[in-house]
């Protein structure tokens, strides 16, 4: 479907696995390589423009090493609750802390999402309301034993036993929750031109 991207080398600079499932579901070749990029972002930037600065810092660490027919999709996903950015948790404590906050309340998941080439560059967010159930202690325990959800925004996976017990609705992409709103990043793909 995405053929006038058939020129290009797709790299989807991600290590997260769910992005890669995602992308992976898209039907288009890509590759995956990482340079390690710091995920800080200026202490002013608020909700949305947090995960597209940090998806646009990623592309800049990638641009001495891109061709002409590289085509980049980076990625940075946040949750936003109360004014109050929840990015991936440090430890235990913060997790818990974490998920203590988002337990019976609305927050949102912000990512951002950019694409680059050499000549051209495209950022754009997306953004996903959800409500969580009130949490029990032993329930966020459970899940922070079985699962560690370290490595993740928030201190939780939406596609994993948390987000089977503990979600109640989802108003938005469920798989901008995941880490990547790939219906939006198939439209601006399907827009691409050089």
């Amino acid at each position: 479907m995405l053929s006038h991207l058939d020129n290009y080398n797709i790299i989807l600079a991600s290590q997260s696995p769910r992005r890669n499932e995602l992308l992976l579901g898209l039907n288009i070749p890509f590759k995956v390589q990482v340079i390690e990029t710091e995920e800080n972002y200026p202490s002013q930037l608020v909700g949305v423009d947090i995960p597209m600065y940090i998806a646009e810092k990623k592309a800049d660490a990638f641009i001495p090493h891109m061709k002409d027919n590289t085509l980049l999709i980076t990625a940075d996903t946040i949750v936003w609750h109360e004014g109050v950015v929840f990015g991936k948790p440090t430890d235990k404590e913060d997790a818990t802390r974490m998920l203590k906050s988002l337990s019976g309340k609305t927050h949102q998941v912000i990512t951002g999402v950019c694409i680059s080439t050499l000549a051209k560059r495209k950022t754009f967010h997306v953004i996903s309301e959800v409500r969580f159930s009130r949490l029990t202690p032993e329930e966020i325990e459970y899940y922070l034993h079985n699962f560690e959800p370290y490595d993740k925004a928030g201190a939780y996976g939406v596609q994993e036993w948390i987000g089977f017990i503990g979600v109640e609705y989802i108003e938005g992409s469920y798989f901008n929750v995941m880490g990547l709103p790939v219906q939006r990043l198939y439209t601006e793909l399907k827009r691409w031109k050089k």
